[in-house]
């Protein structure tokens, strides 16, 4: 399963590859690191790593999905972004930063209207596709002033979560 991690004003892809015992492998932006990671109290984590040594402490944060993530030297805020958070922020009118350029459902769906053609000057809040997914329909909207650059789906297509539909300018 890949969940994106937001740290600061990075967001990175995090993939559980192997897990065999307390040796793991995962991949962080597509580069493969394999860890001996054992947890020693609750929360509490030692992580060989290249024969480096790192104890890292989690604790969540009352906001949902959301950790403080301490070591020795550092304190970072973590928030797991995966379709779930994707969908309710969406619902919820927010914006997703870095996709804010092309339109897209966080979850898998059919494609029922594209209310837009590409050249199109639309404003914000217009509804460009509506897209059904676990029995209900959902309506995309631009979140202020655009251009419909390119629609990248038609009417009917079955399609993947985070797959872009709209590229807006």
């Amino acid at each position: 399963m890949k969940l994106d991690i937001a740290v600061k004003d990075r967001v990175a892809t995090v993939e559980l590859l192997e897990k065999n015992g307390s040796k793991v492998k995962i991949s962080i932006d597509d580069r493969i690191y394999v860890l001996d990671a054992v947890m020693v109290e609750n929360g509490v984590y030692s992580i060989l790593s290249n024969n480096k040594s790192y104890n890292v402490e989690i604790v969540e944060n009352q906001k949902q999905k959301e950790y403080t993530v301490n070591t020795l030297y550092n304190s970072v805020t973590a928030e797991v972004i995966d379709s779930e958070s994707k969908y309710q922020k969406l619902r919820k009118g927010g914006s997703l930063g870095d996709e804010a350029n092309y339109i897209f459902s966080p979850m898998p769906g059919k494609v029922v209207k594209i209310l837009v053609n590409e050249g199109d000057e639309v404003k914000e809040g217009t509804t460009v596709v509506i897209i059904s997914a676990m029995k209900m329909e959902s309506e995309y909207k631009v979140k202020q002033d655009r251009v419909i650059k390119e629609i990248k789906v038609k009417e009917g297509d079955n399609i993947e979560s985070n797959q872009p539909l709209i590229i807006v300018e």
